[in-house]
């Protein structure tokens, strides 16, 4: 095992050097008084005492002092060392070159024990007792006399005699040079019996403490160590215990090879065997790392007190407390070293490779035909068994711990990663310097990477994602430390249901730990989360969900479908022809389809893509797709829309805008948000009470229906619906405006009528309008059969009252009323329709174009009132009592007729009468009329129609014109129906009258302002206007008022003042006269003239103030022509007198024609006669009469 020559048969490989070298150190921790292990009854005395009679072998050619050292004399006097007991013989202690070091560095109860003296003085590291360079030489020279002694091999067959039995390969060994020692060394982890152990661990503590004692490590390593100037290999010229620098230069040197590109530092293949195969047989017992043992001697005992050496457990102890604040940096130096050479050999790890050896024979992952460099590489070994873990084998508790620990530590210190370093050592310097510990460094680079600090390179990107999957903390929260750490109060508040009874660390509660992850993600920006908490987390999702498999329970319930559908590889198995988050594109794909569509995905496995798409919902880019393509769109639209979910928003608002394939991923997630809009994990969160109180049943048992939303969109208004919720529900719709596909009941109700009508057509306020003037079409052409199925129909129907709602889901009025929207209706809300409202109100003082859209909405309203949002709100309740049976295009007239019920709610008869206002002002919007009148209308309005532009109203005047007619009684019975009502209903309220108000304003403010004012509108205006006829001034408003007592003479319903006076008196006077054309107000005229009639003295006043204001009416407004002269005898009081005159006159007529007929009929045969005559005379004087003529 020692200076071996050129035998290398089975002997310790360079490695094995490093190893015994730290053994020697936990010796000097369990030596006790007596010297402890192999004290004076060991079983090194025996073949010690056999020694000094029996010459050891020399070396091949061995210089004069050696073989007087071989022979017992060592030292410069011909001394050389006898025994290592406690007897008689030679000691160490006794030689000139060390008295002095032992006597003041040694205890004295072990001066007797050469083995006890030499671990004393080999653990000696403190610049201020260090031995000098003549003992060194001697322990060196006894050290090796002992290795070369086979009879070391003689006494291991002794002790080890069952041992060597059970080990095939150690039985084989030939008694020579210490190989069986060295092969008893290298499988000491499976010794059990105990003196043979014991001799084990000494030969290895004796061996180790000097790399040139080792088998084959100088010939291996001698060309490194010159070359990377580590020290040099010549005894005397370093002392004994300056060699563990020399292993540790090694080791820096390896390390250092892999973290750079440049090729400076190269070591050896056979060096690289070498120096790993040192630390992993030195990695049961941190003693035997002797440089490690020196470094972090107190930094033990300060931490891993009372930990037991010996299976790695000190070692693990102190990488555990690697980043405490109290920990050496040379200790903490020493152990980043180790901790790389586990990262490059697993079996550096003793714990690792003792717990997993069958796991890893099982699962194959470590194939003897695989190059060694791949298969020993913790992070092929961490892989390999997740992957085994992820497919649900397997794997034993000890193992996973195990595997726990080394992937919590490659998350915590990037540098053991060599990846890391080479691709990202200038994002590490230019963005997360002075970052190392705790895994600060590598958020600090997902940070950049998620682009909220500057840039990162591919390069860097993919090695950060490398790691991400070693690591795999998508399985366990626990790994990442940073992430661990900052969310710690908010596991302990939000997820304390999943965590309690969980310890610390174990393997054992990894499902709750992954469980804990989501925990988190479900309480993302609320009230429970912390900032730092949501930074960490953030930056772990952006990886995890950049590969599908990271997220364990997703790719748990869905790896069968994803190999089934998207033709996926193994866990631990990539493809570059797959582009990141592909597979859970493919997966939420089939998702959502149909059954009709085949290749759905099983219900666990849909679940879970659900539960990642409301995570994704919460930050776009979280979804890699998204991100990639929409980069440049985020940056030029998107770029001040930092809050949480503003930039999916933002996307979604500027979707017209945005480059092909963005739109088309933007296009895809709307779409799917449509069917499930619990994706919107925000949206969900922020509507969860009115979802609660409204909406829980179809949010329970919602499955692909689009319900929830249109639940929300119904219940917008309800006084427990919070602001949040409101414009996300109103964003939502206003997304669906751009394509009827965002709509997901109405694209799937109406698919193929749209391909068949409406095809080429896109936006789906524009298909709206295309399906509903097609159904407008069929029903007023009375079609047998609708061209628009009847499930379009009803969800048109539903569609069309969505958009009632808010005017900037009519983007076409919304763009053209923009300006109007923000001089006239500034601080009025969206929603309720509460814009609509205000620019009707106000709509003489709109723009041209602004003005005829809102005309345009008027129009369709008035034909379908259902379609009005601000009646249907106010007057919902109203409409249950008074219509509950009445059809949708009847319902204003509905309430019309039941606008003066005692019961009648005071708001829902406000919004009543405006709507009577708005009628009056344009026959084309009270439908009844149009359709009664529209023979009448042609007829006596045409000149008025004439004069009409297109999409402009006539403020009244075609009804005013129908009024006029009325009187005159000239209309056709359905449209006097109408007009009767009109009149009626102007009657009461002024403000029906569009072109009395028009005219007459300023008079109303001048002399009827108290009854302008009063609450309820009876008729005072309008009375009070005839009273005040003669100060009326304004030619118009003079006219106004005498055509309003003009109709009043032509039905008595029309002058509500007069009827309310005379009620009483038509019932007992003019029961029996049916009511119209004046037939009633001729009865009370009549009796107003009988002297045997009395009449109420109301009525009979008011009656006598009629014929007053039609005396001076007719003297005003004399006939213009003999119809309105015919009109005003018919329609007049003395109608009856009038005619009686007239029947007289044209009688008297008569009798003087007849009598003038007479006396012309005798002349006239007179005249026949003198005609004959000339006729005679001109006959016998014809030429001469012919002349004359």
């Amino acid at each position: 095992m020692a200076l071996c020559g050129r035998v290398r048969r089975r002997c310790l490989g360079p490695a094995a050097l490093l190893l015994l070298l730290s053994l020697s150190l936990s010796l000097s921790a369990q030596e006790g008084a007596g010297g402890g292990g192999l004290g004076a009854a060991g079983p090194f005395q025996s073949p010690l005492h056999h020694q000094q009679q029996q010459p050891p072998p020399q070396p091949a050619q061995p210089q004069p002092q050696q073989q007087q050292a071989a022979a017992g004399g060592l030292g410069p006097g011909g001394r050389g060392p006898r025994g290592g007991g406690s007897g008689g013989g030679w000691k160490l202690a006794e030689e000139e070159e060390c008295r002095e070091d032992v006597l003041r560095l040694c205890p004295k109860h072990s001066w007797a024990n050469n083995l006890a003296v030499l671990e004393c003085l080999q653990d000696v590291r403190e610049p201020d007792n260090e031995i000098s360079s003549e003992c060194n030489h001697l322990l060196w020279n006894y050290k090796a006399n002992l290795t070369t002694d086979p009879k070391f091999d003689s006494v291991a067959r002794d002790v080890c005699k069952s041992t060597i039995a059970e080990i095939k390969d150690c039985a084989e060994e030939s008694v020579k040079r210490g190989y069986l020692v060295s092969c008893l060394v290298e499988h000491r982890g499976n010794i059990t019996e105990y003196q043979c152990h014991q001799y084990i661990t000494k030969m290895t503590a004796i061996v180790f403490s000097d790399y040139r004692l080792i088998c084959g490590f100088m010939e291996d390593c001698k060309a490194d160590i010159n070359f990377l100037k580590c020290g040099s290999i010549r005894p005397g010229e370093k002392d004994a215990h300056s060699q563990g620098e020399v292993v540790a230069c090694l080791e820096k040197g390896l390390v250092k090879e892999a973290e750079e590109t440049d090729g400076r530092v190269q070591v050896s293949d056979r060096c690289k065997k070498a120096i790993l195969r040192v630390a992993e047989l030195s990695s049961d017992d941190f003693h035997l790392d002797r440089h490690l043992y020196f470094a972090c001697r107190d930094d033990r005992e300060r931490f891993c007190e009372n930990t037991q050496a010996g299976e790695g457990r000190v070692y693990k102890c102190l990488f555990n407390h690697k980043f405490e604040e109290s920990m050496s940096e040379k200790c903490r130096d020493a152990l980043t070293t180790r901790q790389k050479l586990i990262a490059q050999d697993y079996k550096v790890s003793y714990s690792l490779a003792k717990s997993c050896k069958s796991d890893l024979k099982k699962y194959r992952c470590n194939v003897e035909n695989l190059p060694r460099s791949r298969e020993a590489r913790l992070s092929y070994l961490l892989m390999c068994l997740e992957s085994a873990v992820h497919r649900g084998r397997q794997v034993s508790s000890e193992c996973q711990g195990e595997m726990l620990d080394y992937r919590r530590m490659l998350m915590e210190d990037f540098s053991l990663s060599p990846e890391i370093i080479l691709s990202c050592r200038g994002e590490i310097e230019h963005h997360c310097s002075g970052l190392h510990r705790k895994g600060r460094t590598l958020h600090c680079l997902m940070k950049v990477v998620r682009g909220e600090k500057g840039s990162v390179g591919l390069n860097c990107q993919q090695a950060l994602q490398t790691l991400i999957q070693e690591t795999d903390p998508g399985a366990d929260y626990r790994i990442d430390r940073a992430l661990n750490e900052a969310c710690e109060s908010v596991i302990q508040t939000a997820c304390k249901h999943i965590r309690s009874g969980d310890p610390i660390f174990t393997p054992l509660s990894s499902s709750n730990s992954t469980r804990i992850l989501s925990c988190l993600m479900e309480h993302l920006y609320t009230e429970k989360m912390v900032e730092d908490c949501e930074h960490r987390l953030l930056e772990l999702q952006y990886f995890i969900s950049r590969d599908w498999k990271l997220d364990p329970v997703l790719y748990r319930k869905c790896q069968g479908d994803a190999s089934r559908l998207c033709h996926t590889h193994g866990w631990n198995e990539t493809s570059e022809l797959m582009p990141p988050g592909a597979v859970f594109s493919c997966l939420y794909r089939h998702a959502y389809r149909t059954e009709e569509q085949g290749r759905r995905l099983s219900r666990e496995c849909r679940a879970e893509v659900q539960r990642i798409l409301h995570q994704r919902a919460m930050d776009v880019k979280l979804d890699p797709s998204l991100q990639d393509k929409c980069l440049i769109d985020l940056g030029k639209w998107c770029s001040e829309k930092t809050e949480t979910g503003q930039e999916l928003e933002c996307l979604q608002d500027h979707l017209d805008d945005l480059v092909v394939e963005c739109r088309d991923i933007v296009g895809n997630l709307t779409e799917l948000e449509s069917e499930d809009i619990q994706i919107e994990a925000l949206l969900m969160r922020a509507c969860e009470p009115i979802i609660q109180t409204f909406c829980h049943e179809v949010a329970d048992n919602q499955i692909d229906s689009g319900d929830l939303m249109e639940c929300l969109i119904q219940n917008k208004h309800q006084k427990e619906m919070n602001e949040k919720c409101a414009v996300g529900v109103t964003h939502f719709q206003l997304v669906q405006m751009k394509d009827f596909r965002f709509s997901y009941k109405f694209k799937m109700a109406c698919k193929e009528d749209v391909l068949k009508l409406c095809p080429n057509i896109k936006k789906k306020v524009d298909v709206v309008i295309c399906l509903s003037t097609t159904v407008r079409n069929d029903t007023l052409q009375d079609a047998k059969e609708h061209r628009v199925s009847l499930k379009c129909r009803k969800q048109l129907r539903v569609e069309e009252l969505e958009m009632s709602e808010d005017i900037r889901l009519e983007p076409e009025l919304y763009e053209a009323c923009k300006n109007d929207i923000k001089n006239y209706c500034q601080n009025v809300p969206y929603g309720n329709a509460q814009i609509i409202e205000c620019l009707k109100e106000i709509k003489k003082q709109l723009s041209t174009r602004c003005h005829q859209k809102v005309f345009k909405l008027q129009e369709t309203e008035m034909m379908d009132p259902e379609l009005d949002y601000t009646l249907m709100r106010v007057c919902k309740q109203m409409i249950k009592r008074f219509c509950p049976e009445a059809d949708s295009k009847n319902m204003l007239q509905c309430l019309k007729q039941n606008k003066n019920s005692e019961v009648m709610d005071p708001k829902c008869k406000q919004m009543i009468t405006k709507r009577q206002i708005t009628q009056n002002t344009d026959y084309r919007l009270n439908p009844v009329l149009r359709k009664a009148c529209k023979a009448d209308i042609p007829k006596f309005c045409q000149n008025i129609l004439s004069k009409a532009k297109d999409d402009t109203e006539l403020e009244g005047q075609v009804i005013s014109c129908l009024k006029l007619k009325y009187a005159d009684q000239r209309l056709s019975s359905d449209c006097e129906d109408q007009i009767r009502v009109i009149i009626q209903e102007s009657a009461l309220d002024y403000r029906l009258d569009p072109q009395l108000q028009m005219h007459c304003s300023e008079e109303i403010t001048n002399l009827c302002a108290e009854e302008a004012a009063a609450q309820e509108q009876t008729g005072q205006v309008e009375e009070c206007l005839k009273v005040n006829l003669l100060k009326i001034k304004a030619e118009m408003c003079k006219k106004e008022v005498l055509n309003m007592l003009k109709e009043s003479k032509a039905d008595i319903f029309v002058d509500p003042v007069l009827h309310t006076a005379c009620a009483l008196d038509i019932k007992h006077h003019c029961a029996a006269i049916p009511p119209g054309r004046g037939r009633q107000m001729s009865c009370l005229m009549e009796a107003l003239e009988d002297k045997r009639v009395r009449l109420q003295p109301e009525c009979k006043k008011r009656l006598n103030d009629r014929i007053e204001m039609w005396s001076y009416a007719a003297k005003v407004a004399p006939a213009e022509g003999f119809s309105d002269l015919a009109m005003q005898v018919m329609t007049s009081p003395s109608k009856n007198y009038i005619l009686s005159v007239i029947t007289v006159g044209i009688c008297v007529l008569f009798l003087i024609g007849l009598m003038c007929g007479r006396i012309t009929k005798r002349v006239t045969r007179e005249l026949k006669d003198r005609v004959q005559q000339r006729a005679c005379w001109s006959d016998e004087n014809g030429p001469v009469i012919s002349l004359m003529l």
